[in-house]
Order: C-alpha cells, then structure tokens, then sequence
C-alpha cells in the first residue's frame, strides 16, 4: 500500500535559534531522503509553519494539511521529531493517539523512532511531549529575556518591519526606510492634516491601486499573515489609517512590547508605561512637527461630514463661548453655516443660535493671517519651488534604483534555474525560490509604474494664495488653539505668541456679517 505523505516542518524563534540542524532547509532535505528510501512512501505535500510557535496548533500550514486529511488527500504524516510536530502534550497526544487513528493516518517522527505503522506508540511518547512542553517554557523566558535586552538597546527584534521600513541588509535588528512604502506614509499624514478623514484616505488609496501594508509584504516576498485581516480581502481600512497616524516608529523612535505572550496563554496588550520606547534609532520618515500636529488633530473632538468624507476645515476648533459646547456645521460649500451645539441638540432655552457662516470665518482669519504675516507669501512660493525640485530629484533616485533592484532579480531568476538543471536545487527548493522572486519582479514593477513624473507648478490663478495657504486643517493646528463664538465677536485664540492670544476681529461680527452680506449680493448679480 501506498501512502500519500505529508511532509510537515516548523520552526519558531521559542526554538531559541538552533543550530542549522533545525533550518527549514535541513528539515526538508532529511524528510525527503527519508521518504525516498521508503518505497511506500509517496511524498503528496509539504506543509511548512516558519516562524510559529508549537505551543499552539494555530498554525496556517498545520491548518492547510488538517483540512487535506479531512478531505482524503492525506494517509501519512512525517516529521521530524515530535518537538517539530508541537509542544503541548495535551493536544500533541490528542493528535497522535485520537485523531490520527480515528483518520488512518500513519504518524511517523523521525529521530524519535516513532513509526505508528510499525507498533503502537511506547509507554514514552507522553513523558517525552511533557519534556518538550517544558522545555518550551523554559525557552520561552530565556528568549523573552534576551529580547527585552535587545528592546532596551533599541534594536528591531520583530519579523516584520512596520510599513514604510525595512530591515537592514547588513543587520537585521535595524530598520531602514523603504522609499516607496514611506512617500505614501507622508501621502497618508499629509491628507489627514488637510482634513481628509481615515475612512477617505483609505477609499483613495483603495481607488490609486497601492498595496496595503500586508499585500505590500507579501509581493515583496514576505510571508505575512494579519490575524486581524477578514479572508479574502486585501485592501486599506480604517483601522489600518489608524493606527499609522499614532505609530511613533515614523518619527524615528523605536516603540516595542507592546504586546506579550506566554506560553498556552492568549497574547495580552501591555500598558503604555511597559512598553520599550528609544528615540531616536532609525531615520524618521514624518518630522516632529507633523507628529505633533497629528497627535493634536487625532485629538481633537470632530465628526465626518459630506459624501466624500473630509473634516470640515473648522472642525474641533470652534466652541460657543456661552457655554463650551463645539459648534456644529450645517449645509455645504457657499450655504454652510456653524451653530452652537447646544442649541442644536437642546433648543433655545439652554444658548443661543450663535450662528456663523463659514465664508465669514476666512474672512476674520484673513484679516488677520495677512496683517500677521506679509512675508509668508514670498517664503511659501520659495519653499513650494524647492519642494518641487526636491520631489523631482528623489523621484529620479528612485527610479534609478528600482530599475537596478528589477534586473537584479530577473539576473537571480536565470540564475537559479541554472542552478536548478545542474542539480544544485531539487525541484521543490527552485520552485519555492522561483516563487519568490516572481513576486518580488512584480512588486518591483508595479512600483516602475507607479514612480512616474508629476508636473507641478505654483499654480497661483487657479486658486487664491490664501485658500493654498492657509485654509487647511493643518496649518490651522499651527496656529489656532481654539477659536470662540459669542453673538458679538468672533476671539481667535493663537498658540505661538502671548502678544496675540485672545486676539479679537477689527470688527464686529455684525460689520463683517453686513459686508459679508453686501459681496454675496453683488455676487448673485453678476
């Protein structure tokens, strides 16, 4: 009888990082030889678990080969030795001596000598899960120890870089920016201090077919998987928005810990004052001013208007003075006006109206930004220009680089296939190489694509300098630290200056509102 053999490898960082007697790449070569010195033997698949724990059976390759037992694809299952298989003895011994059995699926471990064909497992085997359990724990706190060291030294210990870094070719505890993945992390700051909101950001990055952080992996060769991520889906979320605007990593510091396993246990969220922060360990992708300025948009109090999902410019930064409440926004583009929000959810017993066109409130900060600043507009058309050539000069580097990084895996492809036909690699290591790099070739050439030359310019006609400037929810953050409403005036409370503090319009709200009035008629006329 011929049986149809699972070939199944695992190995973890609980395993301490052995010597290569334990590689991935040893384990298989000893599982092939063995199948091929038993003539009975027919090798079917293999099922490789690389960097999960065996203290669990949560595994996604271990999943695969159950489901291609229950489906009778699988009569035979070869590992290693029985620590490869798993470490917990309860749930091992459940495999072996109840679920195997009851499949007629032949078990065999290697080095152990344990051959389910051949005779019944030894009066051992449990004694010998309960070692390997054991040793798991013990393992388990030496590993969290050496990594906790490692943290505090500011040193990368994860498997995966976060979006927008990679790990070092030359050590892989440091990180190193990714080019392309970071330029859109600066897209994603950017947008949201212009008041895009995260379920928006994500539909236009969705819409401009970039990658998501785990597809982005993937195309690069990575095997992530995100326990999180729904099946079948592969795209950004708001969740994901989320928590890059509040991942520190991009302002170059190093934040880990912040979750923490132990062994059989369900993985715990640590509090923030356990967590292992060192600053300053890698190049930032997002400067300290925009972090911080994010921090305090993320901050402030507002909610989503309109079909397209952007913040209202004023948005967490108007308040009725009466009574504290936000003021809220009614209507859209030339319509839209701010009302006090108690009087929208109380009535009129508890404030009043308050009630504030939008278009009124760019004229009061006008009045104001243009008497504060009258150099702002020069230094803005220098830095937009420098901008400019900067972006053009990254964007060539860029390309250049890809290009070189593109014909450089399709030189490694040719290679392996030679290496393939020479007998240096079984079929089964050239085709999971092969695989690799295909994915990489086209991760590299969506990325050609997408690194293409936009043309910028001032643009000064189409749009007034002041609306370029100035009305944009991030630039208000820089300034603004609230701005009051009463039914009288109109207080602009800044944040960089005490001369200026508490600064009220030139005029009253009822002047501004009968100009106001007065160039909207003159408007309809036209």
């Amino acid at each position: 009888m011929n049986f149809r053999t699972a070939a199944y490898i695992r190995l973890s960082r609980e395993d301490g990082d052995k010597a290569e007697s334990d590689s991935v790449m040893n384990q298989r070569r000893l599982l092939y030889e063995f199948i091929q010195r038993k003539e009975e033997l027919e090798l079917a698949d293999t099922y490789i678990d690389d960097g999960w724990s065996g203290t669990n059976f949560k595994r996604p390759s271990f999943g695969q080969m159950i489901q291609d037992i229950e489906e009778g694809k699988i009569d035979c299952v070869i590992v290693k030795d029985l620590s490869r298989f798993g470490r917990d003895y309860l749930e091992t011994g459940a495999y072996l001596e109840r679920y195997f059995p009851k499949k007629n699926v032949r078990f065999i471990s290697i080095i152990d000598g344990i051959d389910s064909e051949k005779k019944q497992y030894d009066l051992m085997m449990p004694i010998k899960n309960l070692l390997n359990e054991q040793y798991a724990r013990d393992i388990s706190k030496k590993v969290h120890a050496a990594m906790r060291t490692k943290q505090e030294a500011g040193q990368f210990i994860g498997a995966f870089a976060s979006y927008g870094y990679q790990k070092s070719p030359k050590d892989k505890n440091q990180l190193v920016i990714d080019p392309y993945a970071a330029e859109i992390v600066r897209k994603i700051f950017d947008m949201y201090g212009e008041g895009y909101g995260k379920n928006s950001i994500a539909r236009w990055l969705n819409e401009q077919k970039i990658l998501c952080p785990s597809a982005y992996k993937r195309e690069n060769g990575e095997h992530y998987q995100n326990g999180n991520q729904r099946k079948n889906t592969s795209c950004w979320t708001y969740s994901t928005i989320h928590k890059m605007l509040q991942n520190e990593i991009y302002v170059g510091n190093m934040v880990q810990g912040k979750k923490y396993q132990e062994v059989h246990k369900k993985q715990k969220v640590t509090k923030r004052e356990d967590w292992v922060i060192v600053e300053k360990t890698q190049e930032a992708i997002i400067d300290p001013q925009t972090w911080e300025r994010t921090q305090r948009l993320l901050q402030k109090k507002t909610r989503v208007t309109g079909k397209k999902e952007k913040k209202s410019l004023f948005a967490g930064f108007l308040k009725c003075k009466d009574c504290g409440r936000s003021m809220v926004k009614k209507g859209e583009g030339e319509k839209s006006r701010y009302y006090c929000g108690t009087y929208v959810r109380s009535g009129k017993e508890y404030c009043t109206a308050h009630i504030i066109p939008e278009a009124l409130l760019k004229e009061v900060l006008g009045r104001d930004f243009k008497t504060i600043f009258p150099a702002v507009l020069e230094e803005w058309k220098r830095q937009k220009q420098e901008k400019i050539q900067n972006k053009t000069k990254k964007r060539e580097t860029q390309k250049r680089r890809l290009q070189a990084e593109y014909e450089k895996v399709r030189y490694l492809k040719r290679e392996l296939y030679e290496d393939f036909k020479a007998g240096i690699l079984l079929k089964e290591e050239w085709m999971s190489y092969q695989e690799t790099y295909r994915q990489k070739e086209k991760s590299l050439k969506q990325q050609l694509e997408a690194v293409t030359e936009e043309k910028e310019s001032l643009d000064l006609e189409q749009e007034s300098v002041f609306e370029k400037i100035w009305m944009k929810r991030a630039v208000l953050s820089e300034m603004i630290e609230e701005i009051l409403i009463t039914e009288g005036t109109i207080q602009i409370v800044y944040r960089f200056s005490p001369l200026i503090t508490a600064n009220e319009s030139p005029l009253t709200v009822e002047e501004i509102q009968e100009q106001y009035m007065k160039e909207d008629r003159k408007k309809k006329m036209r």
